[in-house]
């Protein structure tokens, strides 16, 4: 026996059954370089193949055989790219979502950094015509030798798209004989980008040296003076700072009085965005109180949540950036979110001009490089805040002193892919670990927050006033019911018509939200009822007329509409609902002089689509601007004074125990967008259902009567704060071996739960349909678990070994089971 150090590594590979760590020897020639977090290639499986891993832990000392050791091969980055309070939390992540470390971990790391290894096949010795005569080689193998004549240095893939065999048996035959070689490359989808500089070699007697040079070497003098004042200049503004040649540098390099040199070079999205800087705003005695509450505990480096419930246009911004100056003045960090990265330039805006470069940004719709560079510069400390979207919570902070959670409430901070994660709760468990402040805000908390905060875990804050000190908008309730009576069928009551024409009369802005877009929301046929519905997914196609198309907005599948009913073959097809597209086109008619602007998905899908958008709206270059929830979320533009929301009753429909509380909180939120200016705000809110308690709260601004009421329900019908849902979705393109699984998961999972004595009262509901029965082909069949326990550790672990004694013993081939916990949707 052998002392030697070792690694426990996960590997790259999500499958639950490779969901632990590997045991790997550190090679003493990488032992100084291998550490906690580090980045390593290792070999895997029965065939070694290199895949890349992450050390977890080290021990220095250990009696292995050495026989049955692998050892790390490679180490890829020269820091570690986790440090241990984010090893903590991946560990934390497993445990609580079910998820598997590399999932937890791929939240964490940079998307595209990931390397595999490609194989290169070439030839090292070439068989001749008479050595082939002779035998010994098969017709494939000869196939492939022709290939790598022509190919030297192929990929194994491109090797098998050339062939019309799998070569993987005949690749290991080969390089047996000697024949081939092959090399592991590693690869991965975004690099570090770099660039040329030119510096001077030596600054001390560069004015002397200008003085010798030759009067006609003009350029030569120019590039060194501008060096001595600058310091340094990119290759690439050679050209069109000082019209500079590289022959000019050839020959300042040969005079050995300048070198080149090449240097990172960041991609710095927004670097050109207009910014204007600002000041601290003086604040209300409302405002002051809330940061004079906040800040002791910043100062105490311990961890405390907080729930701000202020009104839409209270100055909660203005707030959470009084706050986290006092945060680096602690030589801390803070993270900032915000629920859509429709609302990410607003904030950049308003936080770059407060705190100029110190920010990184942090979202899905950046590139890849950019990606990269943003969490390099927080990782390396270059920055001291983070602004984006749900992602953001992960920025890799290593003296965290506060997180702020924008509109805490929206459902965009829970991820609907694995780990289904909620930002609100890793926020809480990175607080923890730091000692840093929790702030929680929005005009409409989400109950389980207000609950919380009514039960004291967390500290309630309140603003109930506008900064501006105006009134909140008055909302006026339009019965669409008496307007159909009237004969009125447009999608706009004869008030909201009045409105909006008063609005362009006076100049200003009006905002029209409807939560779906597209032109219609399905094409029917009057003669037989046939509707239009995707061939992936149990769900009816959106006409989109801008395009011509119907789509699935699940899958993305589109065809052109049918003219003629493809059941029936009548010609009574029409178009049914409406979506954000229609709304524009009758818009339009109705109001031809109107400038209008859509903001939606379809619009805003392009890289600086919203950017552009939000500018020509700032710049008053729309009249009305017609959308879906984007436009309710923490908008502000001085010269909306309107909103009109088309149909407010459109979520009461859903299947969902959040249906009300939604329907409350977009109203609420979208009606917050008028009046935020010097003038009054009017909002015009349309419904079927003008009885129901969620649109009668959401016209008094009344968000306690909306909670009174609603958590009464909850509580009767156990429903989260006072239970805890785990949703089991089984899916698969068989439908029968989908029910088979779901039905063994459903008993195994009752009879376990009752040998653990687990107490009855935690239900299980199912198997049954999923509301949203098919998608992509994979049918779709729920197992619902409504829990009162506090410590959920032993369901869990019920749930994660059925889960894989169902995966071990191959129960049924194409089948997923994706695990929800604290489900946002139940679709």
């Amino acid at each position: 026996m052998e002392k030697t150090s070792y690694a426990e590594v996960v590997v790259n590979n999500r499958s639950n059954q490779t969901n632990m760590t590997y045991t790997y020897g550190i090679p003493k020639d990488l032992s100084d370089r291998v550490s906690i977090g580090s980045r390593v290639m290792v070999p895997f499986g029965k065939g070694n193949k290199l895949v890349e891993g992450y050390v977890l832990s080290k021990d220095e000392g250990l009696s292995i055989q050495l026989s049955k050791i692998k050892y790390i091969q490679r180490v890829l980055d020269e820091e570690s790219l986790l440090s241990e309070k984010m090893i903590d939390l991946c560990k934390w992540m497993r445990e609580e979502y079910l998820c598997t470390y590399m999932d937890a971990i791929q939240c964490i790391i940079p998307t595209g950094i990931s390397y595999k290894t490609e194989k290169k096949i070439r030839l090292c010795r070439d068989v001749s015509m008479e050595e082939w005569g002779q035998g010994g080689f098969t017709d494939r193998q000869w196939a492939v030798m022709k290939v790598l004549r022509k190919h030297p240095n192929v990929s194994e893939d491109a090797l098998r798209q050339l062939l019309d065999f799998d070569p993987s048996s005949t690749l290991r035959s080969l390089e047996a004989k000697n024949i081939i070689f092959i090399e592991y490359q590693l690869k991965n989808n975004v690099s570090i980008l770099t660039e040329k500089v030119i510096r001077l070699s030596a600054k001390e007697k560069i004015h002397e040296e200008i003085s010798k040079l030759n009067q006609n070497a003009k350029k030569q003098k120019q590039l060194l003076e501008y060096l001595a004042n600058h310091g340094e200049i990119a290759w690439s503004k050679l050209k069109e700072s000082l019209d500079i040649s590289p022959s000019t540098i050839e020959s300042l390099t040969k005079k050995g009085l300048v070198h080149v040199e090449t240097v990172e070079k960041r991609r710095v999205p927004y670097g050109d965005f207009p910014v204007e800087a600002t000041g601290p705003h003086g604040l209300t005695e409302e405002q002051k109180k809330v940061v004079e509450q906040v800040i002791p505990h910043i100062m105490d480096a311990k961890y405390q949540p907080f729930l701000l419930h202020g009104v839409t246009g209270s100055g909660k911004t203005e707030v959470y950036m009084q706050i986290i100056d006092q945060v680096l003045k602690q030589s801390k960090e803070a993270i900032v979110l915000v629920p859509e990265i429709s609302l990410t330039p607003q904030m950049i805006e308003r936080f770059k001009g407060r705190f100029g470069n110190n920010i990184a940004v942090l979202h899905s719709k950046l590139s890849l490089g950019e990606r990269l560079d943003e969490w390099n510069r927080i990782k390396n400390g270059e920055v001291k805040i983070a602004v984006g979207a749900r992602s953001a919570v992960f920025a890799p902070f290593h003296n965290l002193g506060i997180i702020i959670v924008d509109e805490e409430h929206e459902h965009t901070y829970k991820s609907e892919s694995s780990p289904k994660y909620h930002a609100v709760e890793v926020a809480e468990f990175r607080c923890r670990q730091h000692g840093a402040v929790l702030l929680l805000g929005s005009a409409t908390p989400s109950l389980e927050s207000y609950y919380k905060a009514e039960k004291g875990e967390y500290k309630k804050l309140v603003m109930q006033n506008r900064y501006n000190q105006n009134d909140l908008p008055s909302i006026q309730i339009v019965d669409m019911r008496t307007e159909l009576q009237k004969g009125n069928k447009s999608v706009f009551s004869e008030s909201l018509y009045r409105e909006i024409k008063q609005n362009l009369e006076n100049k200003e802005q009006t905002i029209l939200f409807l939560n779906r877009r597209g032109y219609s929301t399905f094409i029917s046929c009057r003669n037989c009822g046939y509707v239009a519905k995707c061939p992936h997914c149990e769900i009816s196609l959106t006409y989109h007329k801008n395009v011509h198309y119907i789509s699935c907005h699940y899958c993305h599948y589109r065809q052109q509409p049918p003219d003629i009913c493809p059941k029936c073959g009548s010609k009574y097809i029409k178009y049914f609902g409406a979506g954000t597209e229609k709304i524009e086109k009758v818009t339009g008619k109705l109001f031809p002089t109107a400038k209008i602007i859509r903001l939606d998905l379809d619009t805003t899908s392009r890289k600086g689509s919203m950017e552009r958008i939000m500018q020509e709206i700032k710049q008053g270059k729309a009249d009305i601007i017609i959308g879906t929830q984007m436009i309710a979320k923490g908008l502000d533009f001085p010269n909306v004074t309107l909103v009109g929301v088309i149909a407010a009753d459109m979520n009461l429909n859903l299947p969902e125990f959040r249906a009300a509380e939604r329907t409350f909180q977009l109203i609420t939120q979208v009606a917050g967008r008028a009046g935020r200016g010097r003038r009054m705000g009017r909002v015009v809110v349309q419904t079927y259902d003008p009885e129901h308690f969620a649109i009668q709260a959401s016209q008094n601004h009344d968000f306690i009567s909306f909670y009174e009421q609603e958590i009464l329900m909850r509580k009767e019908f156990l429903y989260p704060p006072f239970s805890r849902l785990i949703n089991i979705t089984i899916a698969g393109t068989k439908e029968s071996e989908v029910i088979k699984t779901a039905d063994h998961f459903a008993t195994a999972l009752r009879q376990r739960m009752g040998s653990e004595k687990i107490p009855s009262e935690e239900t299980v509901f199912g198997p049954s349909p999923a509301p949203l029965s098919k998608i992509k082909e994979k049918y779709r069949w729920q197992i619902v678990i409504k829990s009162k326990l506090i410590d959920q550790t032993a369901l869990k672990g019920i749930i994660n070994n059925i889960r894989n004694d169902i995966t071990d013993r191959n129960y049924a081939n194409d089948i997923s089971i994706s695990i929800d916990v604290n489900p946002f949707h139940m679709l």
